[in-house]
């Protein structure tokens, strides 16, 4: 019997039987409704938000950094933890006030000083931002509260930058901590949303923990995605690190822990058989899977062996390999952007629609592959990301190359997909990861799909058509001029292979029926979430 057969089967009865049901409700019973137990799609292996891009630590970041403005459910940035804003007429200065009475967890005052350190920081590392650093003057503190933001040229979508939901976040740090150098981890973890971290509890690979920051000044409004009042009902929330799916299930039914972000498909029918559990879609917009290949070092440098990959690639068996059988969970994806949103487009999706692998071998001959082994760098204890490694494995063999598969752990793919070192000395080829859908329903947000050499996302591609097709579509002046962009963009990215999209696929999530507010986003919402 194989290890998904076996959990599909068991759902973690057997980890129960082995504790003689005794162990897990013991623990249980040290619960109460002002701790919450949470069971996050990873280990929070490093902590520097701007440094990486790892969605596990982007939501924990969300809990401790705050952020100038926020993207709500319907996609607008909303003030967070602005006051006000100005734009000059010509739309070349803004200005902006913050909230008074913001502290950080050492109790120190927020002021614009910190806002214009965290925000050069981050503009080094951000697409969006990189963009801003090239068009701007100036970014100055002005006063206490205010700073400006001085342009050489009109930039519309500042406050999207600035309070959009994918990583890296405009998230605002202390002056001190701001100032590490943007290619260099943090080591010092304070922010001024509504947790504080609790360092001296943190134990990578098995748990890290979040309390409640009593000075925390939430704003009015209804709290919607990453923006309004970000109002927290515990005291205590902890983030329980169980990468195994069957432990993880018998877990939430016994009571051990409250909310698993991600469980396993296969094991989906077992959670909604139980009565003290909910189970539903965590996000209508999906997951885009992706095949990331590194275009500075052989093979991949080579765009015909790129386009092997795309050619050679069926994106039902990566998808079924993360879902299981549930069509409804999936669906192919002949490009790059959000399905059902206003800008999608399948332009030039034909290659991955072709699943030909004798073709495939002529592109690999006609790019001169010689064997070289092809390091994939795949993380185990994620779910989609094993799946979709052990798909490509088996591809890649087919089509005769080398596969030099690693077998790892997300936090070492994130630490390991930052290094530009060839494969054999520490470097890498390809790896797998996923993008939320709600990151890729335009350019704005969407790193991955950059094509801007050494600043752009992991593989590091090179672009000037993906990269000119991005501007036009800042630069339209109408949907009609965007959608046009965006079926040029989409076309480019695949011609020149940027990524390999895998598919489209949704995911559920499920919790204790106790628990209450929890809502559907790109990424957990602790606020206005209760425990009864």
């Amino acid at each position: 019997m194989d290890r998904r057969t076996f959990i599909k089967t068991t759902g973690g009865a057997t980890l129960l039987a082995a504790t003689g049901g005794l162990a897990m409700p013991a623990l249980s019973q040290g619960a109460n409704s002002r701790v919450l137990k949470f069971v996050p799609q990873a280990n929070l292996a490093n902590f520097d938000p701007i440094w990486g891009t790892q969605y596990v630590v982007r939501n924990a970041a969300a809990l401790v950094w705050d952020t100038p403005y926020g993207i709500d459910e319907n996609f607008q940035p909303k003030r967070q933890m602005v006051e006000t804003e100005s734009v000059s007429a010509d739309g070349l200065v803004w200005t902006f006030k913050l909230r008074s009475g913001l502290k950080f967890h050492d109790g120190a005052p927020v002021t614009a000083k910190d806002v214009v350190a965290s925000l050069v920081r981050w503009s080094a590392r951000d697409p969006m931002g990189l963009m801003i650093r090239a068009i701007q003057n100036e970014i100055v503190a002005v006063d206490d509260l205010t700073w400006r933001w001085s342009l050489k040229k009109p930039y519309p979508k500042m406050l999207l930058a600035l309070g959009k939901n994918n990583s890296p976040c405009t998230f605002i740090m202390p002056e001190r901590i701001a100032k590490t150098d943007p290619f260099q981890q943090i080591t010092e973890y304070v922010g001024s949303g509504p947790m504080r971290f609790v360092r001296n509890e943190w134990v990578p690979g098995a748990k890290a923990v979040f309390e409640r920051f009593a000075d925390y000044k939430p704003r009015e409004e209804k709290a919607s995605w990453l923006s309004g009042g970000k109002r927290i009902n515990f005291d205590r929330i902890e983030w329980v690190i169980m990468p195994d799916p069957a432990t993880a299930s018998a877990a939430l039914q016994s009571g051990e822990v409250d909310w698993w972000e991600t469980p396993l498909a296969d094991l989906i029918p077992l959670l909604k058989a139980n009565r003290n559990i909910n189970v539903d879609i965590a996000d209508p917009l999906g997951n885009i899977g992706a095949f990331r290949m590194n275009h500075l070092h052989a093979p991949f440098n080579n765009v015909k062996i790129r386009r092997a990959i795309l050619t050679a690639m069926n994106q039902e068996d990566y998808m079924r390999a993360i879902v299981g059988d549930d069509n409804a969970l999936w669906k192919p994806l002949p490009g790059f952007f959000t399905p059902g949103t206003p800008l999608y487009t399948e332009a030039g999706g034909e290659v991955l629609k072709m699943k030909n692998i004798n073709a495939a071998k002529k592109l690999l001959e006609e790019g001169g592959y010689k064997g070289e082994p092809v390091t994939c760098v795949v993380g185990q204890d994620l779910a989609a990301v094993k799946a979709q490694g052990e798909v490509t494995a088996d591809l890649l063999k087919r089509l005769g190359m080398n596969v030099d598969f690693v077998a790892t752990d997300w936090g070492t793919v994130g630490a390991r997909r930052a290094q530009k070192t060839p494969p054999g000395q520490g470097g890498w080829n390809m790896f797998h990861t996923w993008h939320a859908g709600a990151d890729c329903i335009n350019p704005s947000s969407y790193t991955a799909i950059r094509g801007s050499g050494d600043k752009a996302w992991f593989g590091w591609p090179t672009s000037e058509r993906v990269e000119q097709e991005v501007q036009n579509w800042f630069d339209a002046p109408d949907l009609a001029g965007e959608k046009a962009a965006m079926a040029r963009l989409n076309q480019a990215a695949l011609e020149d292979v940027i990524f390999a999209p895998t598919g489209l696929f949704l995911s559920y999530q499920a919790w204790r029926k106790n628990v209450t507010g929890v809502t559907k986003g790109p990424l957990p919402f602790f606020w206005d979430v209760s425990k009864a």
